[in-house]
């Protein structure tokens, strides 16, 4: 922790120890560090890189990802895809069957624990305005 920068006192430390000591034997081992630390990752939010992702694919800023928009940007990266794979790529992803890729459509698709917990997803607005 010191060599962090940070400077806690004996009772700070022992209370750190505390939260993390899940079986309580006084020490903490790798598996409880690492259960805290994914924890903390989770909590942790990338809202402005999800964001700037969709972003990337959605060239028109309208809020939403096209089949034309995926292509372009799927040929600009070297993927060359067919129309159909294009359109199986958009179909996984768009949940209400309106054609197009929502920004909360891509979250769950980029970010699956979304799917799994059945968590909700941010909700962000992604249209410029000009």
């Amino acid at each position: 922790m010191r060599s962090l920068g940070q400077n806690p006192t004996e009772a700070e430390l022992q209370e750190m120890i505390n939260e993390l000591d899940a079986d309580g034997n006084g020490t903490v081992e790798f598996d409880e560090l690492m259960t805290m630390m994914t924890s903390k990752m989770k909590d942790i939010d990338f809202e402005e890189e999800r964001v700037e992702a969709f972003r990337m694919f959605d060239k028109n800023g309208d809020g939403f990802i096209t089949s034309a928009e995926l292509k372009v940007v799927m040929g600009n990266i070297g993927e060359k895809l067919t129309d159909e794979e294009i359109e199986e790529m958009i179909h996984e992803a768009d949940e209400d069957k309106d054609g197009q890729v929502s920004y909360q459509e891509f979250v769950k698709i980029i970010m699956p624990q979304f799917i799994e917990s059945d968590a909700e997803v941010p909700q962000t607005t992604i249209v410029e305005t000009q």
